[in-house]
């Protein structure tokens, strides 16, 4: 080797190799801690906005959010309530059945065909 040139140790090699991975590891975990406070911001906004619309959380949601209601209540006898959905009078289903034969028939009657 050169006179002027130092000799490569070993140990000062591992040494610099392992202070690179732990500034490698420290900045992911300092990534991981930065998007775990971004979601938990986003979450809290989708909360809020989901509770001005007045709609419940999704599945996905519902498993990954801290406060989520349940979806369905337990009764007495210990089986899982059914949601209660909303029954469209007999008015409107009349309206909306003559409205769609109308619809129809004025497609018909044009010759344009639907599919």
């Amino acid at each position: 080797m050169p006179p002027g040139r130092p000799r490569k140790n070993k140990d000062s090699v591992l040494i610099k190799s392992a202070e690179m991975l732990g500034w490698a590891l420290g900045g992911i975990e300092r990534e991981i801690g930065q998007t775990r406070e971004r979601l938990a911001t986003l979450m809290a906004h989708a909360a809020k906005l989901r509770a001005g619309l007045g709609v419940g959380l999704g599945r996905a949601a519902a498993a990954s959010a801290p406060a989520a209601k349940p979806a369905a209540k337990v009764g007495k006898v210990g089986k899982v309530a059914k949601r209660k959905r909303r029954k469209m009078s007999p008015e409107a289903r009349k309206r909306i059945s003559d409205n769609m034969r109308k619809r129809w028939a004025e497609t018909k009657k044009a010759g344009k065909r639907r599919l």
